[in-house]
C-alpha cells in the first residue's frame, strides 16, 4: 500500500518548536518533490514548504520563511519539517504530499493537483 504517514504534531506554547516527518511507506521519494500544506478550521489548504526531489531547491511561503526548515533524508524515505518560533496563527492540520511530475530541480505550491499522494495530516496547536 503506497502511502504518507505525518507525524511530530502536537501543542506548543508560542515560541515554542516542533520538528514534523513524514515518511513514505509502499514507495520511495527519491524520485518526488515534497510539499507541506497546512490547513486551519474554517480556511482553504495553503502551502508552507516544499523541496525538490534532487535536494536542491526548497522555498517556503512567506508566512513561515525564517522560522521553518523544510529537509529530507532519502535514506530513511523520510521529509521534515523544523518549525520554530511557532505562532497562534500557524494553528492548523499539517499535511505533505509527493509529487512525481515535476521536474527534479524544482518543487511548487501553487497547485495541489499535481501532487499525487498525500498523508492523513497531524495537528498542530500553538497556544498559551
Amino acid at each position: 500500500q503506497l502511502q504518507l504517514v505525518e507525524s511530530g504534531g502536537g501543542s506548543v506554547q508560542p515560541g515554542g518548536s516542533l520538528r514534523l516527518s513524514c515518511a513514505a511507506s509502499g514507495f520511495t521519494l527519491d524520485h518526488y518533490g515534497i510539499g507541506w500544506f497546512r490547513q486551519a478550521p474554517g480556511k482553504e489548504r495553503e502551502g508552507v514548504s516544499c523541496i525538490s526531489s534532487s535536494n536542491t531547491f526548497a522555498t517556503y511561503a512567506d508566512s513561515v520563511k525564517g522560522r521553518f526548515t523544510i529537509s529530507r533524508d532519502n535514506a530513511k524515505n523520510t521529509v521534515y519539517l523544523q518549525m520554530n518560533s511557532l505562532k497562534p496563527e500557524d494553528t492548523a492540520v499539517y499535511y505533505c504530499a509527493a509529487a512525481r511530475t515535476v521536474p527534479q530541480s524544482q518543487c511548487t505550491m501553487a497547485t495541489l493537483v499535481i501532487y499525487n499522494y498525500w498523508g492523513q495530516g497531524t495537528q498542530v496547536t500553538v497556544s498559551s
